[in-house]
């Protein structure tokens, strides 16, 4: 399970660019429920808050990633990723990273500098820093997920096609591929919702068995809400599925039988 919980907020990046109506407001919190195999393996939450960097009212996207019960006794994990981005162009400022995954950890920031196209990571844990050069329109991890809920071609996509952005994680900057797979109505807990059904393209070898291993149902409505993620693990299978939602910008689309 190593990375599980990294890898569930990754693919929650499904949902779509700054030049329309945003699909969320300050206030927005989701909360998923992880299982591996028939195991309630943990919990993910995502908010959106509001900050202030450069003399600037931004956006303040907080994911939180634990394991519970059973699993936290065999593998503990607390992840916690911050992102701090543009409320017009979507761009991030400042990311966190601070994950301890069964003995696996991180504490990072991140500083991009999107007039000169870089970011400056200090790790407080190695005492170092480094400054990286990236593509303009680099986004965060997290930043990615909420940077893309309003691209304006996700509406217009046809099935087979794909969008495309530059992502920077682990100290490299990475083309983050998302192909369009059709749509389906999915029984929740909340009822039948309509969604998109996207498959985002991972790179094969430890965690996943090959590089299509996620499968991601996103509602196909305004908010753009991931409903459920399931991958193929190296070792397993990993599903999460909307538990509670708060805030939305728009109203919850729910298809009446």
């Amino acid at each position: 399970m190593k990375k599980i919980i990294i890898f569930t907020l990754f693919l929650m990046t499904v949902s779509f660019a700054p030049q329309k109506e945003r699909a969320f407001k300050e206030g927005e919190w989701f909360k998923f429920r992880i299982h591996y195999g028939i195991v309630n393996a943990g919990y993910a939450t995502m908010e959106v808050k509001e900050a202030v960097r450069n003399n600037k009212k931004v956006y303040h996207a907080i994911g939180k990633g634990y394991t519970t019960g059973m699993t936290k006794f065999f593998f503990k994990v607390e992840d916690v990723y911050e992102s701090y981005f543009d409320k017009e162009t979507g761009n991030p400022y400042q990311f966190v990273r601070k994950i301890d995954e069964g003995g696996y950890d991180k504490n990072q920031e991140g500083f991009f500098n999107q007039s000169n196209n870089t970011v400056t990571v200090k790790d407080y844990k190695r005492k170092s820093e480094k400054s990286f050069i990236v593509p303009a329109n680099t986004q965060d991890i997290l930043s990615t997920f909420y940077y893309l809920r309003n691209h304006p071609d996700v509406d217009n996509l046809k099935v087979g096609e794909s969008i495309a952005i530059d992502m920077f994680f682990d100290d490299d900057t990475t083309k983050f591929k998302l192909k369009y797979l059709g749509n389906e109505n999915i029984e929740t807990k909340f009822g039948t919702i309509p969604t998109m059904i996207f498959r985002p393209y991972v790179q094969a070898g430890r965690v996943f068995k090959e590089q299509e291993s996620l499968t991601v149902w996103i509602s196909d409505d305004d908010n753009k809400m991931p409903i459920r993620i399931k991958a193929s693990l190296s070792v397993g299978s990993l599903k999460a599925d909307l538990d509670g939602f708060k805030g939305l910008k728009y109203p919850f689309s729910v298809k009446v039988k």
